[in-house]
């Protein structure tokens, strides 16, 4: 759809729903705009939020049988 054929049908539209186009219009642009604000990650953001036990590498007892 071109341009020009859009601009037609909105203009044929009653006026409430003319607000109702531009509100979504609205709406898109700040969705398309939040998409481009993603933040750059940051390393060891979450240094100290995880533990890992001091055994983390050892065998798993209900491994036994397998090994």
């Amino acid at each position: 759809m071109s341009d020009l054929q859009l601009y037609t049908e909105i203009a044929s539209l009653p006026d409430n729903l003319k607000q109702e186009v531009s509100d979504f219009v609205e709406f898109l642009k700040s969705k398309s705009q939040k998409k481009h604000d993603v933040k750059e990650r940051q390393f060891g953001y979450a240094k100290g939020f995880f533990k890992v036990s001091p055994d983390f590498d050892e065998p798993l007892d209900d491994f036994k049988d397998y090994m």
